[in-house]
């Protein structure tokens, strides 16, 4: 029981200390619109397999292969491909911002066939294409898995996950993603989780450092950004001067429980009406048991086997915690560790306040 308090206690003081913090930096709570990553993804093989590479399930790997060599001017036939050391792949990646023809990307290597392992292959050069079905990279180079597996006699070991690996700096930009922030008299800029108080905050704190009517809080989710005049020339820094001003984010009032693991997170902003809050926990057991009857020696009697069932009912005696009116979450803490409860507990106590109409805040199970 002292443990489950204690487990109690650690997830709500870091609520408080969360709730707490003075403020964010804009750059942590919005982005800027067009100023993102893409995704960018490619079919390719991994050649140089152990053994390991995709069987005869995986006819699309040796049409793969069938393929790439009739365009080295070597004609097969795929019917009478049977190697072992190949395997199909998907090659994922993201393009970031302002990337430069020429610059590097990290990819992630991932099978699509029935390959074993990808440990010790090369992956051959795989286009990388964006959604818009343009090439913007090309892929290439050894793999490292950061696992290993062995078979033999019948039993095997395998360290980590074995078909996905990583190649770092594997991919190369060939096409750049088209943005440019010279001349542009207005931005547009996106809070991660909307909100009209916290839309408004941030437009008075650029206003307050920019000077009036440079921003302006559109919606609970969209701030419009006017470029000074000193500044149109130079927009960079004007995104880098604002993006660091601290603003404190405002939010719902909400209560996160994870059936499943028992996780409970209290949002800084709950509150709860008058309220009294008794929890006791009742245990009923039931055992079965047989008596045996044994006849005296002689008697011409029987054994005989008789079952017993005893039943039996305990319950938890608690007192009866009283909540404030507004109470808050420090008032909460005390009276649920008042009553011993555990987390899993405190889900059935979260929802029993809901349906009393006592919660002043939503409450989400996960």
């Amino acid at each position: 029981m002292r443990g489950s308090i204690c487990i109690l206690s650690f997830v709500l003081l870091c609520s408080l200390f969360a709730g707490s913090a003075s403020a964010a930096r804009i750059k942590d709570i919005a982005s800027i619109k067009g100023i993102r990553n893409n995704q960018i993804v490619g079919y390719g093989l991994v050649v140089g397999l152990n053994g390991t590479g995709d069987k005869g399930g995986s006819g699309f790997t040796m049409q793969s292969l069938a393929n790439m060599m009739e365009r080295m001017g070597i004609r097969v036939d795929k019917n009478q491909l049977k190697v072992k050391n190949v395997a199909a792949v998907m090659v994922t990646s993201e393009i970031p911002p302002f990337a430069r023809v020429g610059g590097r990307l990290d990819i992630a290597v991932s099978s699509v066939g029935d390959a074993k392992s990808l440990a010790g292959g090369t992956l051959l050069m795989t286009p990388l294409k964006g959604a818009d079905d343009n090439i913007y990279a090309i892929a290439q180079g050894p793999l490292a898995i950061g696992g290993v597996g062995a078979e033999g006699g019948g039993g095997g070991a395998v360290k980590n996950h074995l078909l996905v690996g990583r190649i770092v700096g594997g991919a190369t930009v060939e096409k750049e993603v088209p943005f440019d922030l010279d001349g542009k008299k207005e931005l547009t800029m996106f809070l991660s989780n909307p909100d009209f108080t916290t839309a408004q905050r941030v437009a008075e704190r650029i206003n307050g450092f920019m000077g009036a009517g440079t921003a302006k809080a559109v919606d609970s989710g969209t701030i419009m950004l006017e470029i000074p005049a000193k500044l149109k020339g130079n927009v960079a820094t004007f995104v880098s001067e604002i993006e660091t001003l601290d603003v404190k984010p405002d939010s719902d009032a909400k209560i996160i429980v994870n059936e499943k693991t028992g996780t409970v997170v209290i949002g800084e902003n709950v509150r709860i009406s008058k309220v009294a809050i008794s929890h006791g926990n009742l245990s009923i057991t039931v055992q079965n048991s047989q008596q045996v009857s044994q006849p005296p020696p002689l008697s011409g009697g029987q054994t005989v086997t008789t079952p017993t069932t005893n039943v039996s009912i305990k319950e938890e005696k608690q007192k009866l915690v009283v909540l404030p009116e507004s109470a808050t979450i420090g008032d909460l803490v005390k009276a649920l560790n008042a009553l011993g409860v555990t987390p899993r507990d405190m889900i059935s106590i979260f929802q029993s306040i809901k349906a009393a109409g006592a919660l002043q805040a939503d409450l989400e199970i996960i």
